[in-house]
């Protein structure tokens, strides 16, 4: 993240609460990027400097996505199956993905986000899907084939 401030030059500490930044670097007088150590909720970030600690501005904590499960979990071989996927942190979804394909998508709420499966070969396929709080583990999507007689 970039935090833009002034006199940010020889700062010493950058901190989310009260935990320290994993790492930060003084960009100029005016701006610092930082890496937020792990957390979650909201916590305020501070810049230390030989002048003191500045007044502290909120950042929250997005959730990592987590998939619990997919419906249906087989579809044919062609795009156009709605598969729903529930779970939780799916609100900020941008984008959903059958193995490597994008998939179009809505998010319904926070633990449901529906999907139009695309076409692909027969068999297994990981669902998983990516928000600003990273990627969410994955669940299987099987392709059935027609039956042939």
């Amino acid at each position: 993240m970039t935090l833009t401030g002034t006199n940010l030059l020889g700062a010493t500490a950058v901190r989310f609460g009260a935990v320290n930044a994993t790492s930060f670097t003084v960009v100029s007088a005016t701006q610092i990027t930082a890496v937020a150590p792990p957390g979650s909720g909201t916590a305020q970030i501070t810049v230390v400097t030989a002048g003191g600690t500045s007044g502290g501005v909120p950042y929250t904590y997005v959730p990592t996505p987590v998939l619990t499960s997919l419906s249906p979990t087989r579809g044919p071989l062609g795009a156009g199956t709605t598969v729903t996927l529930f779970g939780s942190g799916l609100t900020t979804t941008s984008s959903v993905l059958f193995g490597s394909t994008p998939a179009s998508f809505t998010v319904v709420s926070d633990i449901w986000v529906t999907a139009i499966a695309p076409s692909g070969s027969a068999g297994p396929v990981n669902v998983q899907v990516i928000t600003v709080g990273g990627s969410s583990n994955s669940l299987v999507y099987t392709r059935v084939g027609p039956p042939g007689i």
